[in-house]
């Protein structure tokens, strides 16, 4: 009879020798290859998006190519401010048309009266006719040949000059007042259009021109009154 007491062999709950591979292991390690070969998605969504995102931007491959292709909002800001900048370089049409219309106006008013200074006017005619009228009437009671010629002719030729001459100021102080309107009150960013000076300058010169033979007409400087002869003696 045996009296050695019998051993019950129990199994280990210790980790596998060294080589050894635990079936347990291998089996869910295949599950997971075999998930992550059927479903791309599983590894897109296991990459850092942080650490991928920098690793593209050092390489500069998929950053840049985005960045090429698309404009941000500080690159928009900076095309606007260059086409307003185009624009405001670039002078407006309407602008340019409203400017110097006043000065314009009067320089053609300037030589306007200059012309009138040197024809005469429809005001000068009816102020000649007036005196010559109020002559008749008053040498019809009788006068001397020197006060008929005084009155009816002379004041007439003398309204006339008085007439043209004040046409004449008028259209020297006008051009001289636009010519010298640009070096008085605001300044203006440009300068005045070459055809208002000259035209201007005309009525300046036309003026003067004006001035001069209507005081000759006054005085009598040009053309003296007729005189009167002597009566023959009987």
């Amino acid at each position: 009879m045996n009296t050695t007491p019998s051993r019950t062999t129990t199994p280990s709950t210790t980790n596998p020798p060294a080589g050894t591979t635990d079936p347990a292991d291998g089996t869910a390690d295949a599950v997971t290859e075999e998930a992550a070969a059927k479903d791309p998605l599983v590894k897109d969504s296991a990459k850092d998006p942080v650490t991928d995102s920098a690793t593209e931007d050092a390489t500069g491959t998929p950053t840049d190519a985005a960045h090429s292709g698309t404009a941000t909002p500080e690159d928009l800001a900076g095309q606007s401010d260059d086409e307003d900048d185009d624009d405001a370089l670039e002078p407006d049409p309407f602008d340019e048309a409203r400017h110097g219309v006043g000065a314009g106006a009067a320089a053609v008013v300037s030589a306007a009266l200059g012309i009138v200074a040197l024809t005469g006017a429809w005001t000068g005619r009816v102020a000649a006719e007036r005196e010559t009228l109020i002559g008749q009437i008053q040498t019809s009671g009788g006068g001397s040949a020197a006060q008929q010629i005084s009155e009816i002719y002379g004041d007439a030729w003398h309204t006339t000059a008085l007439v043209n001459g004040v046409f004449a100021v008028l259209a020297l102080l006008v051009g001289v007042f636009v010519l010298v309107r640009p070096a008085f009150g605001t300044p203006s960013a440009r300068p005045q259009p070459t055809w208002i000076r000259a035209v201007a300058l005309a009525g300046v010169a036309l003026g003067a021109l004006g001035v001069l033979i209507s005081a000759g007409m006054y005085f009598d400087l040009f053309v003296s009154l007729p005189a009167a002869g002597a009566p023959a003696g009987g």
